[in-house]
């Protein structure tokens, strides 16, 4: 079980979800093929790649322990830095003017990560429950209760990160919760304001 919870955790992690999110949401619902393209390469870059990349960097640095960042305090910087990107991917989908759910959807991963690295200051919420539940959320936001066959994937995230020992049930709850009701909250507000 601990080799499959290795597994989910891994193929998983929050950026996944960006990638997945934001392709599907492109390629079927944007019908310029400039506005398409800059969000799944938005997508690729600012919510995958430079994710990943400096992940690599801090873990090289010696800034994080290890491959889960188990020790709260070394996610701070990091969260930081993401915060960076996804404000650098925000401005180039409105230069794009790309979809209002696109922006609305991009705009959570600012707010969501500003969020959990204030609540880390004094606790450890799971980053991969969030951001598996922020996805659901906009995905709820988009398609209505159809959206609700992808829960036994976070569940099965879920339990992957307490069966490693990242997290204790009570963080990983407040992860899902806080990521779909903060993530459908603002879409709502965003798309309302606009």
């Amino acid at each position: 079980m601990k080799k499959t919870s290795r597994i989910i955790s891994t193929i998983f992690v929050p950026p996944s979800f960006t990638i997945l999110w934001f392709t599907w949401y492109g390629l079927f619902n944007e019908m310029n093929p400039e506005k398409q393209s800059a969000t799944i390469v938005v997508a690729i870059i600012f919510g995958f790649i430079l994710h990943i990349l400096s992940f690599i960097y801090f873990r090289k640095k010696g800034m994080i322990a290890d491959i889960d960042a188990s020790v709260k305090e070394e996610r701070t910087q990091p969260y930081l830095v993401s915060i960076l990107f996804y404000l650098a991917g925000f401005l180039v989908l409105s230069y794009y003017d790309v979809d209002i759910i696109s922006r609305a959807f991009w705009f959570c991963y600012i707010t969501n990560t500003i969020l959990i690295t204030i609540i880390n200051k004094h606790w450890k919420i799971s980053a991969h429950a969030m951001g598996s539940a922020g996805p659901l959320a906009a995905l709820f936001f988009v398609i209505g209760f159809n959206a609700l066959y992808f829960i036994p994937v976070i569940i099965f995230i879920g339990y992957s990160r307490i069966l490693l020992k990242c997290h204790n049930f009570p963080q990983v709850a407040a992860g899902v919760l806080t990521g779909f009701i903060s993530t459908y909250i603002q879409m709502w507000i965003f798309i309302l304001l606009s």
